[in-house]
């Protein structure tokens, strides 16, 4: 297994820069496993694709706006791109540093409304220590100052829509620095129609981080070391997949997040409910034990999510499948169309 085994050309004009009109409007390429058949569909025809008796399963995680703008004390701009709460510490996070010159321990660093940020220390994997004093309500003063961390591939700055739209309409559990975006699909009234045919939903949450952009920069994929993110599985979850399995339904993940973290709940046997942090990598050669069907969007060449739909298709099905999509112009990445993989 090679990098290059997992190549594709796309047009840049494919690259979803704007999100659809209505989150239903975006389209859906349906993937048949079985037969390897193909069908140009739409979001809003999902349903017609679920049975009753399967289980859908969503990741609640809410995306935080994480970029920050502030002055080096020393001088010179500084774009603060937080990562990650570190528990136990007031206001302490694992944070990306972009400036003229690189950061060191001890920088400090003004931001809106009195607020200071202090390096304290490299906290690993290019990242570093940043400490907040005089927030206050800090959730609340980042709600208020920060930017939506939009991806790097959608090449404009946030709107004031984009604060809306970069989310699902479910989003609870604050701690995102990336959208789910096979989430972004859904609104109220598609969730209704899809209850309504008999199909049972959950959630779960994995705050998405940094790893969801990390090139793999190794030619051997399997070499590659997935960052770490925060998940949280409820019982009430694992006990409708238990049902579900009896039932005979299928377990449908919603987005690469939600299968990600349900296997790696479930890699010592059985399904487990609880929380932790989960660095699983899926690569083609895995068996899966949770997942049946998996919604999901169109994922960057050579990235690990492509590796994962790969694993779970096969790899010549997927690369097919992305070769129609390009061909019949479907939209790309985050705010781009989606795949049912069933």
């Amino acid at each position: 297994m090679r990098l290059k085994d997992f190549d594709y050309s796309l047009p840049e004009e494919l690259i979803a820069i704007e999100p659809p009109q209505q989150r239903e409007a975006a389209r859906l390429l349906a993937v048949d496993k079985s037969g390897g058949v193909l069908t140009d569909s739409a979001i809003a025809s999902l349903p017609d694709f679920l049975k009753k008796g399967d289980l859908l399963i969503f990741n609640d995680t809410k995306v935080i706006p994480a970029r920050l703008f502030g002055k080096k004390r020393s001088g010179g701009r500084v774009e603060i791109f937080l990562v990650r709460r570190l528990a136990g510490a007031p206001e302490e996070w694992s944070a990306l540093i972009r400036s003229s010159k690189p950061p060191r321990t001890g920088t400090v660093i003004d931001l809106a409304d009195g607020v200071t940020a202090y390096v304290s220390g490299s906290a690993g994997e290019g990242a570093w220590l940043v400490r907040f004093a005089d927030a206050g309500d800090f959730s609340a003063w980042l709600e208020q100052n920060g930017a939506v961390p939009l991806p790097p591939y959608i090449r404009r700055e946030p709107k004031k829509s984009d604060r809306q739209r970069y989310q699902t309409v479910f989003a609870r559990e604050a701690g995102a620095v990336a959208a789910p975006t096979a989430g972004l699909h859904f609104t109220g009234d598609l969730l209704g129609r899809i209850s309504a045919n008999g199909v049972e939903t959950a959630f779960l949450t994995l705050h998405v981080g940094l790893g969801t952009f990390m090139p793999v920069r190794v030619d051997d994929p399997r070499q590659h070391k997935m960052h770490r993110e925060f998940y949280s599985i409820p019982p009430e979850t694992v006990a409708a997949v238990r049902r579900c399995q009896e039932a005979g339904g299928r377990i449908i993940a919603v987005g690469t997040t939600v299968a990600r973290t349900l296997e790696y709940a479930a890699s010592k046997g059985e399904l487990e409910s609880g929380s932790g942090d989960a660095d699983i990598f899926i690569y083609p050669g895995y068996q899966f034990k949770v997942v049946d069907a998996l919604l999901t969007n169109f994922h960057l060449p050579m990235s690990t999510l492509l590796m994962l739909v790969s694993a779970f298709a096969g790899r010549e099905l997927i690369l097919d499948a992305y070769c129609h999509a390009v061909e019949q112009k479907y939209r790309f990445f985050s705010y781009g169309d989606a795949m049912f993989i069933y």
